[in-house]
């Protein structure tokens, strides 16, 4: 009798061992599955971070490249204005917007003259309520650029003395903060035509505006 019941006793042990065994194993098994479902969860997200941060290095170099084409493709003058804002520290982004040329044929700056014309201010209270009307914090340099006739100091004198007065002209009227504003005089130096014939004397008679972002 003592034998038999030894026996269940037996039994019954081996039997709970096993239980045990197989409820242990389980728990193993859920723990290494929730911990390889939380590894993978976070290689997933530093993979997204990882394609999105590709994604934007390519982006930008897109818009780099797109940047120096346009660039590229600017005015002398344009180019070095962009240049001076950079070194000058004054853009928020070094981008190179657009720019406007007044010239003789259109604005009447007139042989020698430094004035204003009526014709030239409509063409500044377009160009300021442009300004306006696109609400961007931009930079904007102004050229003065002559003819040939004259010497070179009497052309880089009016050169200088014609972009003022358009700046002058922006500020007071147009409402164009001074500090984003810069004059420069080229003179005679950059020229836009011949200035052996009258028509490329009044096309070099000119202001050209440079607004940069």
């Amino acid at each position: 009798m003592r034998k038999s019941v030894w026996a269940v006793v037996a039994v019954v042990l081996v039997v709970a061992l096993g239980v045990s065994g197989c409820a242990t194993k389980k728990f193993v098994q859920e723990q290494v599955a929730e911990v390889q479902k939380s590894s993978d969860t976070k290689i997933g997200e530093v993979q997204k971070q990882v394609e999105a941060t590709q994604m934007d290095v390519s982006n930008l170099k897109k818009s780099d490249a797109a940047q120096t084409e346009q660039i590229a493709k600017l005015s002398d003058t344009a180019k070095e204005a962009l240049a001076r804002a950079q070194e000058a520290g004054k853009l928020a982004k070094g981008k190179f917007l657009y720019e406007v040329t007044l010239t003789d044929e259109a604005v009447k700056f007139g042989f020698n003259k430094k004035d204003l014309s009526a014709e030239a201010k409509a063409a500044l209270d377009a160009f300021a309520a442009r300004l306006k009307s696109e609400n961007k914090n931009v930079y904007i340099e102004i050229q003065g650029h002559t003819d040939a006739i004259g010497s070179e100091k009497v052309n880089l004198d009016l050169g200088q003395a014609r972009a003022e007065s358009v700046m002058r002209y922006l500020n007071m009227n147009g409402g164009v903060p001074m500090h984003r504003m810069s004059v420069i005089s080229y003179g005679e130096y950059k020229a836009a035509a011949d200035n052996k014939t009258a028509d490329g004397r009044a096309q070099n008679r000119r202001v050209t505006l440079v607004v940069l972002e």
